[in-house]
């Protein structure tokens, strides 16, 4: 798929890896504020186009401790939390 590493919590997968980078889950309620922060989607190449994810970069100043990271990794768990059963899939 988009060959990173999936990260779960409490059976959420609410964050990636790829190319050395974390990424979070995003959302309609999340999204502007990571955004706002300078955040970027997280963009693969799929067979025919590029294919954007809901999981955004994280503020460069959130990686410098866990305290300032965890407000980050809260929303992307609510987004996660929020996301239907299932998903829809792309054919």
């Amino acid at each position: 798929m988009f060959g990173g590493h999936g990260i779960y919590c409490d059976g959420l997968f609410f964050a990636l890896v790829a190319d050395g980078r974390l990424y979070l889950k995003v959302d309609a309620l999340t999204r502007e504020r990571f955004a706002a922060a300078g955040c970027a989607p997280f963009v693969y190449t799929g067979q025919s186009r590029p294919i954007e994810m809901s999981y955004w970069s994280v503020p460069d100043a959130a990686m410098d401790s866990p305290a300032d990271l965890e407000p980050w990794a809260r929303l992307a768990l609510a987004a996660a939390a929020r996301k239907p059963a299932g998903g829809k899939r792309r054919g």
